[in-house]
């Protein structure tokens, strides 16, 4: 009897507005290993540009939920799948077919620590999106580097590479070090910025909106390049998250000293 009620209750039809954002998701899925399957072939700038588009659609499916409310617990835990495939499985794949291959197994190494620390960063992230306060704390700041960061990072010497054929961008050890030191980011406790709580002053607008312009021109005339000075001022953004987030820490303590309690006279 109470199976039969459940089933009455359960809604016939799923509006199609509310599936996008799960479409979304699904099809940063794809792109994610789309590019395992593009560095497979050794078509690394192809590879790259379908990363670039698993991004794109992660920051879209995120907005699309809000803006349709059409959030749900299946989409979480999708975009958290998708993001592991995405920006940790993905890019490890591919700096390992592109160059770590060559040091033999000791150079699967980084990419399997890369791939762990991504699926213990997004599920350190679910836990915490069941923790008020620090749900109310991750809105501004990520604990942490996000995984598509890190995965920007650690396609900053592949990228270079392209630009550059003649350089050492394809070192093993370079590209080593650089695959260790943005796993450990991701499970670091560094808090860094999050788009997600900004708000943009009325006056900043019309001057993001003309650089954004620029940079899609740009982006269309140079990509790789472009591509490099949009990772590297993402890059100068941590150590400025940091002094940003212990200067709001900073301020928070001194208003908490100086708010009288409520047992005073």
């Amino acid at each position: 009897m109470k199976r039969k009620r459940l089933q009455a209750r359960r809604p016939k039809h799923q509006s199609f507005t509310r599936m996008i954002p799960n479409l979304l998701t699904l099809l940063n899925l794809c792109a994610g290993a789309t590019a395992i399957r593009f560095a497979l072939s050794d078509r690394f700038e192809e590879a790259v540009a379908a990363i670039l588009l698993a991004g794109v659609l992660d920051l879209l499916d995120g907005g699309m939920a809000r803006l349709l409310r059409a959030g749900s617990k299946l989409g979480a835990e999708l975009d958290s799948l998708a993001d592991l495939v995405s920006f940790g499985v993905a890019p490890g794949v591919m700096v390992y077919a592109w160059t770590m291959h060559t040091a033999g197994g000791i150079g699967w190494v980084p990419t399997l620590l890369f791939c762990v620390c991504a699926a213990l960063r997004l599920a350190r992230f679910n836990i915490a999106q069941d923790n008020t306060t620090e749900a109310q704390g991750a809105y501004s700041y990520f604990v942490g580097l996000p995984t598509p960061g890190a995965a920007g990072i650690l396609m900053v010497p592949m990228v270079l590479a392209f630009q550059y054929p003649e350089g050492t961008f394809d070192n093993v050890v370079l590209n080593g070090s650089v695959t260790v030191v943005a796993a450990l980011l991701m499970v670091s406790r560094l808090p860094t910025f999050s788009l997600k709580g900004g708000h943009v002053p009325n006056k900043f607008v019309l001057p993001l909106l003309l650089l954004f312009c620029l940079l899609v021109g740009l982006a269309v005339e140079a990509p790789w390049a472009t591509l490099t000075v949009v990772m590297l001022a993402y890059i100068a953004t941590i150590p400025i998250g940091l002094v940003a987030f212990k200067r709001q820490q900073r301020k928070l303590l001194a208003e908490l000293e100086h708010t009288p309690s409520d047992g005073g006279v």
